[in-house]
């Protein structure tokens, strides 16, 4: 249909008005559906997301809007657009009712489209969304990397790109370090005269801040941060908590009570949140996101603190000015690769972090194959690490291990577990994986793991968390060999623990070991014995022990 003039004009200035609900029943009773052009179908979907948080039915009006757009222009130059416009409210809905959105359609609209696609950044950016949704790190990686390669990119697109390269085996340290150089040339520093000078006066007590967007919903990160909080010399040193989250809980609240002092940045802009802190004076700040997370790593780059630390939140180089250190630990970083890392290394005792205890009873297990009359695998780390090569070793290990299981945890979005199913059943080992419910209380969570016999490790991004747990319960978790900090964290780990054995060369020797462990129960038995009775003084979870060490380095950095 052509438009006349007169109501071309009308839609125009009701859109420029900013009068979308006039423009949206203007189009609905001047203009039949089946005469709509899919300018009008794309013009009404957005109208109806004009409002900063659209409702549900908003967001499905918007959707069905735009699928009429698509459908209209799915082989034309303007597929980019209008495809990219209903993914990313697809995603929005999603987000609210998972229920509500089939993803995989969404993929197979995409794959009609592609050839009109592949250069549109906004087609890779929601492309990208919609993969993280469903933990599909090669095809994140392909789409960030369309995005780099155009060279217009954001710092945000390259910290997403390199994150989630730690999920895939190809890149090698050199690649990270080169990535954080061209991450730290796209991060700019703000006008001097803009900024407030770092103070030089010499404050009563040592000022330490630690800034993250995760302490909430009893993060990962919370269990090791603890350590350092829950018992310090509150007469030697002041410390400070930096936020930048929109979410708060009990678990937000509990640590304000370890602290002097929270600030919470997340509404505040770049140059208005280094100017805040900068007013703290302080003498560290430790960075528990660095390029992951709702990362701030600008204000980093432009400096808050005399001394910045990483730590904790993402176990590789920054690549960023001013990131003067990275605290690991001697299994994590050898000495030949410090020039790999753009921070200086510090290197605590015996390892880089420690978990504050969990608080469960515990109680020894013998193998749980002696009741079973089979070996009961298991993985409970985040499905990302679960790549496409670590499932193809893992069912090398079913298939060799007779009437083995393998127990994972689903995710929340059950598209998730159905793709990773698809997977298994491709290896022709779904029936001996068994994908658990997401656990709500966290003791019903520990107590799956009295069920289990073996912990398989992922790589090349190992669990940390998920690790100690299993520990704790006193199963032996068995990891790989790694190439850099993110991938050697289960060595430092297992090496804390001098359980040696349980760290594979590669990944024939990895799936050896565990073939021959699950025939020789006497030597597993042994294994879980010594995790059992040793895991609790040794450096995993002393915490007394390493918030000395902590200490006593902040001590010697200030010194100096």
């Amino acid at each position: 249909m052509i438009l006349n003039e007169d109501l071309k004009n009308k839609i125009k200035n009701l859109f420029q008005e900013k009068k979308f609900i006039e423009l949206i029943n203007l189009i609905q009773n001047k203009i039949e559906p089946n005469q709509r052009p899919a300018s009008l179908w794309n013009l009404m979907g957005v109208a109806r997301l004009s409002k900063k948080n659209p409702t549900k039915e908003n967001l499905v009006l918007a959707i069905n809007d735009f699928k009429e757009a698509y459908f209209k222009e799915k082989l034309s130059e303007r597929a980019a657009e209008v495809l990219s416009n209903l993914i990313n409210s697809s995603i929005e809905l999603f987000d609210l009712d998972d229920s509500k959105v089939n993803l995989e359609e969404l993929i197979e609209f995409y794959e009609k489209s592609k050839d009109f696609c592949l250069t549109n950044n906004s087609i890779n950016n929601a492309m990208f969304r919609l993969y993280k949704r469903l933990n599909e790190t090669q095809k994140i990686n392909l789409h960030l990397k369309k995005i780099i390669e155009s060279q217009n990119f954001t710092s945000s697109d390259l910290c997403s790109y390199i994150y989630h390269q730690s999920f895939n085996k190809f890149w090698l340290q050199e690649d990270y370090f080169a990535y954080g150089q061209l991450l730290n040339k796209n991060l700019s520093y703000f006008p001097k005269d803009k900024l407030q000078e770092i103070i030089k006066i010499k404050n009563k007590k040592i000022r330490i801040a630690f800034i993250s967007g995760d302490i909430r919903n009893s993060h990962s990160v919370t269990y090791f941060l603890r350590t350092i909080l829950e018992k310090y010399d509150k007469k030697k040193y002041e410390i400070y908590l930096i936020l930048n989250q929109s979410v708060s809980d009990e678990t937000t609240d509990h640590f304000k009570n370890f602290v002097d002092q929270t600030i919470n940045i997340i509404d505040q802009d770049d140059m208005t949140a280094i100017n805040s802190i900068r007013q703290l004076n302080l003498d560290f700040i430790f960075d528990l996101m660095s390029i992951t997370s709702t990362n701030r790593i600008k204000i980093i780059k432009n400096r808050v603190a005399k001394t910045q630390i990483s730590w904790l939140g993402y176990c590789n180089t920054s690549g960023v000015e001013n990131m003067d250190y990275i605290l690991t630990d001697h299994n994590l970083i050898y000495v030949e690769e410090h020039n790999l890392y753009s921070e200086k290394i510090i290197y605590l005792p015996q390892i880089w972090n420690c978990h504050s205890g969990i608080s469960y009873k515990r109680k020894e297990n013998i193998s749980p194959f002696c009741k079973n009359n089979y070996i009961t695998f298991c993985s409970f780390n985040n499905f990302n690490k679960i790549n496409d090569n670590v499932i193809n070793v893992w069912s090398k290990i079913l298939k060799n291990v007779k009437n083995s299981k393998l127990l994972i945890k689903n995710s929340v979005i059950k598209q998730i577990s159905k793709r990773l199913e698809d997977k298994f059943r491709e290896q022709g080992v779904f029936e001996s994986v068994c994908i658990l419910p997401r656990e709500i209380n966290f003791q019903d969570h520990l107590k799956i793991y009295e069920k289990v016999d073996i912990a398989l490790d992922t790589f090349p991004y190992n669990g940390v968390t998920t690790s100690f747990e299993a520990v704790y319960m006193g199963v032996p978790v068995l990891t790989m060999s790694g190439y850099n900090f993110n991938s050697r964290c289960g060595e430092s780990i297992n090496n804390n623990l001098k359980l040696n054995y349980l760290v594979a060369a590669n990944e024939s020797d990895y799936i050896s070991k565990a073939i021959n462990l699950s025939n020789d129960i006497d030597k597993l038995n042994d294994i879980r014995k010594k995790v059992f009775s040793t895991c609790l003084n040794s450096p995993l979870f002393d915490a007394s022990s390493f918030s000395n060490d902590f200490f006593q380095i902040v001590d010697n950095l200030y010194k100096n």
